[in-house]
């Protein structure tokens, strides 16, 4: 058995140690979505150090803990804080909670994030539907010795974010009166923001919006045969675009603003998910 794998079962039998219920939708609450969770019925939580061998996120604004509850009448599990590659966790240590989460049930990841807007016309509060992604400047969650348990060696990547799970999000967007973006995501390492040099080729390579997270969990999912939904919050725009500095401090003030907003989008999506 490898490493990585019984890291991640002592993991599994630690969450099933403390807690008993199944989740539909595995939920990553990205900068600005953190208060998600006080949004539904909680019925338990579970704390990042209290599971053996999990990464625990070091980024100001993210919790540290597992929520369980419902989302109307769907189940959910809502990471209320993720763990970055820039943090200097291995890669398998980054998407270990998105594996975990599909141990305890989940067939849905919802990823959330915080991005750095690359196409023009893009403005800071906007959401944008990830149609697609970028992933090669990050290792592979995949890379060494394959784990045969989770899914084979070379799983397809040709449709990462599921089609109808779009469509959900479009339609939920519709309902609210939100405008929806809709766009490439290119995952960076971090944790520096990218140079005008680099937000150049990330636009002539296809990109829309750029960050430090997210790519590399949905690969890790769709290895393991969960659908993917994804959306970003244009919280900045990227170096180059943006005609001040670059800081964290801007990007929670934006994910704070639009919060409302987007939780109330999450909750829509999550209840017509519930319905498929």
């Amino acid at each position: 058995m490898s490493e990585v794998y019984e890291k991640l079962l002592k993991c599994y039998e630690c969450y099933k140690e403390r807690i008993d219920f199944t989740p539909k939708v595995a939920l990553v609450l990205g900068s600005g979505l953190g208060d998600f969770a006080e949004t539904i019925r909680v019925v338990d939580t579970l704390d990042y150090h209290d599971i053996e061998g999990f990464p625990v996120s070091t980024v100001p604004g993210h919790t540290g803990r597992f929520i369980f509850g419902y989302v109307g009448e769907v189940p959910v599990v809502c990471m209320q804080g993720r763990v970055h590659y820039y943090e200097g966790y291995e890669m398998s240590d980054v998407v270990l909670p998105a594996r975990l989460m599909k141990l305890m049930g989940a067939e849905v990841l919802f990823l959330t994030n915080a991005a750095g807007g690359v196409k023009q016309g893009f403005h800071a509060g906007d959401l944008m539907l990830i149609t697609g992604q970028i992933a090669s400047f990050i290792p592979s969650p995949l890379r060494g010795a394959n784990i045969d348990e989770l899914g084979g060696r070379f799983p397809d990547m040709s449709q990462i974010y599921d089609l109808d799970l779009q469509r959900i999000v479009r339609k939920a967007a519709v309902t609210l009166g939100i405008d929806m973006k809709e766009g490439t995501y290119l995952q960076f390492s971090g944790p520096q923001y990218e140079s005008p040099q680099e937000v150049t080729m990330s636009r002539t390579l296809g990109a829309d919006a750029v960050g430090m997270s997210t790519a590399c969990e949905a690969i890790a999912a769709r290895h393991m045969g969960m659908k993917v939904v994804g959306i970003s919050c244009i919280s900045n725009l990227a170096c180059g675009i943006s005609p001040t500095p670059l800081s964290h401090k801007e990007v929670q003030e934006v994910a704070d603003e639009v919060a409302p907003k987007f939780q109330a989008l999450v909750t829509e999506i999550i209840t017509q998910i519930g319905e498929m």
